[in-house]
């Protein structure tokens, strides 16, 4: 990029003075922002408290946000963006106030106003930025970016709804309205000057300019993205990097003629169909209009960030910039299929409006763009039928036309003759609706395509990629997951922390390898820091049993077993299994089988998709059985279940420093990674698990002695598939047969009678993907060996600490610092 010797001051960094942050300032500027901005008083409504003390942080942060974004804007360097649909950033007061070293000050000015910070701090509502691990993932990786001074900006939508509130009602999973922003939003900043134009439908026009053929967009329906940012602190660096999410705006948000005409709805049609963009997370696709708004939602975010990015890199004038250096200067990773299209959106820009060729402008994206894959679900792999790209992006189908041509030339050259592997990697997939398939797209457009866990990566290279990976060996590699240990132990687990740092200092932290140290404190002489390790365990339980009690009206025993699965409801997650499993406890009491036997409070918590019935099934059945189970005398205590509602970031935060078994047990080859496995780990909880996903080097790092491993393994899975024979598995095992026959029965149901009728099916249906039944065995013998273990409270308390020890590779700092190394290549930026 040339640019010109003299920067206009309008552009050269200046840098803001730090603010005082001792209580008494703080609690000055509190009261300033509650009774001179909001217009509140003592006594007002809680948020308004919460608010204004956001406000009285964000100023804080504000100095070192616009430092930080002056030192990453300086001409010449690096930037990478981080492009994903979802951003699952939970509550950020409690997370900026530990990251900024200011929880002290905050606490005793909100004392001195008579209040608690803690009380405080649950005001904030989760933002509504995503459903699951991929957004969650993507909110670690915003953390460590920051603390380890990379200049990363993510890129996202601002949902007005997340995906929705669940509550159950007899049993059974509604859906309401998570309007998370009804109260707005303390620390988003609008920066209406850096809107962007985004087009869809019309048609284009071909014509010759000075002989050259050009193409235009034309006649489009036209949207604005209007960008909000929000701060994403580094942890006590002084660097602030910067989220930037979306909103959808209408050019013209209301038409004065239709609403003289009488047409008072037209007159506001155009601006309601472009805020529907922006308006809830992942709309239900089940419907053609939900298929339609979440292509228009993935396009959307792809193009506005792209222009953007594009936007900043030109942002200092100059005599000419060669747009053959944009990748130079800039990376987009990825985040999964959603923000895929664009690699098609950045040719377009290239090609049609900085007048780049072809090969250029290939050359240019093919360097710049990186993906990362998440599943190993060939159904989850997004695919969109053609005629609605001809509908909503015109120009993008020419183009990924045109990419698919070239791309299908060099693989005829490859293996000529070879027309299957032709139709397996052509971008697309031909039938009587015909598709373009956008991880194909993606994978061709990319320079690196990486997987989350060394066996999911293998899999891909060896599966579901293998093609490809023929082709490019060279751009395959893996980037294991981690989570931040700022949220997940420091903020989540504050007394375990200053009990870790007291014995080997609090430079872990930050640098999460140096969690090893502590690993000579399981040994046998330790007692008394056992001692103490159990007494935060437990008073770690005893708050998650006061929001079990809360929210799901049953009462957990502190000194029981805690048994914990909390995800995303699936079908290959297999909360079926810990059904099964749970039944078969309740059955060993009810005849009296109680050698060896252990006290199970049993947790289970996620969403299901709205248009997913077997999960909803799956959550009813869970709360079925609960509630048999809860109410039957003979069990007395001995076994509890609750399924706790509308699991989020905020109720994780609970979770997890309170577990002392962490159920992972999907069907091995099915989960690409997991990152809850890993918040469990550091913060203690012992894995019972499947040899899947992170799984694998969750083992590998804690060792087998301190892991429940069981279950078929991803090669046996395939071996079987064939020859899977669901209804063997009862004839030769007695138990499972109880337990399939007490389901049958109808005794958790006999007021709904043949409700759990599919569940069943499912089970012993030979084409069941998840093979429930082939693993039950030896899951219930690995649930045995939990409780043998749980008996000996020294040797559990040893387990429990050596997996906090070994969780130092799980940190999200290391995975950034992979991504940095391998793909980014981005040098630190210090705002100091």
């Amino acid at each position: 990029m040339k640019t010109s010797k003299f920067v206009p001051h309008f552009y050269r960094p200046f840098r803001l003075e730090p603010l005082a942050s001792d209580a008494a300032t703080l609690g000055r500027n509190f009261k300033h922002y509650l009774s001179y901005h909001l217009g509140r008083f003592q006594g007002c409504a809680p948020n308004y408290v919460y608010e204004a003390l956001a406000y009285t942080v964000r100023d804080r942060l504000m100095v070192d946000w616009r430092n930080t974004w002056n030192a990453q804007l300086l001409p010449g360097a690096r930037r990478a963006y981080y492009m994903s649909l979802e951003f699952l950033i939970g509550r950020a007061l409690g997370n900026h106030l530990l990251n900024m070293g200011i929880k002290n000050g905050v606490e005793q000015a909100m004392f001195d106003y008579s209040q608690k910070l803690e009380e405080v701090i649950e005001n904030e509502p989760d933002a509504g930025l995503g459903n699951g691990g991929l957004g969650r993932l993507a909110a670690c990786f915003m953390d460590s970016c920051a603390t380890l001074k990379l200049p990363v900006m993510g890129y996202g939508i601002r949902y007005e709804y997340g995906m929705f509130r669940q509550y159950i009602e007899n049993g059974y999973q509604k859906e309401a309205a998570d309007h998370w922003l009804q109260n707005g939003n303390p620390w988003e900043i609008e920066r209406l000057e850096y809107s962007q134009l985004i087009q869809f439908g019309g048609h284009t026009e071909h014509f010759y300019d000075d002989g050259k053929l050009k193409i235009r967009w034309m006649s489009s329906n036209d949207v604005i993205a209007v960008p909000y940012d929000m701060p994403i602190s580094g942890y006590r660096n002084k660097t602030v990097n910067t989220l930037r999410l979306w909103k959808s705006a209408a050019t013209d948000e209301f038409n004065l003629a239709e609403f003289n005409a009488g047409s008072y709805t037209e007159a506001v049609r155009s601006k309601n169909q472009a805020e529907d963009i922006s308006m809830v997370l992942y709309p239900n696709d089940s419907s053609e209009n939900g298929k339609e708004l979440r292509l228009r939602q993935q396009y959307f975010l792809a193009s506005a960030s792209i222009k953007d990015a594009i936007r900043v890199w030109t942002r200092i004038p100059s005599e000419q910039f060669d747009f053959k250096q944009f990748a130079a200067e800039n990376v987009f990773q990825m985040n999964d299929t959603h923000p895929t299209i664009a690699v098609a959106e950045l040719m377009r820009i290239l090609i049609d409006d900085k007048d780049l060729g072809w090969d250029d402008a290939w050359a240019v994206t093919t360097q710049c763009m990186a993906y990362t894959n998440h599943t190993l679900l060939p159904e989850a792999l997004e695919k969109w039928p053609v005629f609605l790209f001809e509908r909503l992006l015109p120009r993008l189908l020419e183009i990924i036309y045109e990419i698919n041509s070239r791309f299908l030339r060099i693989v005829s050259m490859k293996w000529p003759g070879d027309t299957d592997r032709l139709n397996r990697m052509s971008i697309i997939e031909e039938g009587p609706t015909r598709y373009i398939r956008m991880a194909w797209l993606a994978i061709v457009g990319s320079f690196s395509v990486n997987g989350v866990a060394a066996l999911h990566s293998q899999l891909l290279r060896e599966g579901l990629f293998h093609d490809f990976y023929q082709l490019w060996p060279e751009k395959f590699n893996n980037k294991t997951n981690g989570v931040t240990p700022r949220r997940w132990i420091a903020h989540a687990n504050p007394a375990m922390t200053a009990l870790i740092s007291e014995q080997i200092g609090e430079d872990w932290i930050a640098d999460l390898s140096q969690i090893e140290k502590l690993k000579p404190y399981a040994g046998a002489s330790h007692r008394a820091f056992h001692e103490r390790w159990r007494a935060v365990k437990l008073a770690n339980k005893q708050r998650l049993a006061a929001l079990v009690a809360e929210e799901c009206r049953v009462v957990f025993d502190p000194t029981a077993l805690f048994d914990v699965q909390v995800k995303r409801i699936h079908e290959y997650k297999r909360q079926l299994l810990n059904v099964l499993h749970i039944i078969h406890l309740y059955l060993r009491i009810k005849h009296g089988n109680l050698d060896h036997w252990v006290n199970r409070c049993i947790l289970i918590g996620g969403k299901a998709a709205p248009g997913y019935r077997m999960a909803k099934k799956i959550i009813k059945l869970v709360n079925s059985v609960a509630e048999v189970i809860n109410s039957d005398p003979e069990v007395d205590g001995k076994l509890k279940i609750a399924f706790i509602p509308n699991y989020c970031v905020s109720s994780m935060e609970i979770i997890a420093p309170a577990t002392d078994v962490s159920e992972q047990i999907s069907t091995a080859g099915k989960e690409a990674s997991g990152t809850g496995n890993m918040k469990f780990m550091m913060n203690g909880a012992v894995t019972i698990g499947t040899y899947d996903g992170a799984n694998i080097e969750i083992l590998e790092a804690v060792g087998a002695e301190n892991f429940f491993l069981f279950g078929l393994r991803a090669e046996q899975i395939d071996a079987l598939r064939h020859e899977y024979r669901p209804w063997e598995y009862l004839e030769h095992d007695h138990e499972l047969d109880d337990v399939i026959n007490l389901l049958r029965s109808g005794h958790f149901n006999m007021n709904e009678p043949g409700i759990f009728n599919p569940v069943i099916d499912a089970l012993l249906n030979p084409a069941d993907p998840w093979m429930v039944l082939a693993d039950f065995r030896a899951y219930v013998d690995a649930q045995q060996a939990v409780a043998r273990a749980w008996l000996d409270t020294e040797h559990w308390t040893r387990m429990s600490i050596m997996n906090t020890a070994s969780s130092g590779f799980f940190s999200t700092d290391r995975t950034m610092l992979e991504y940095n190394r391998d793909i980014w290549k981005l040098a630190p930026v210090s705002a100091q």
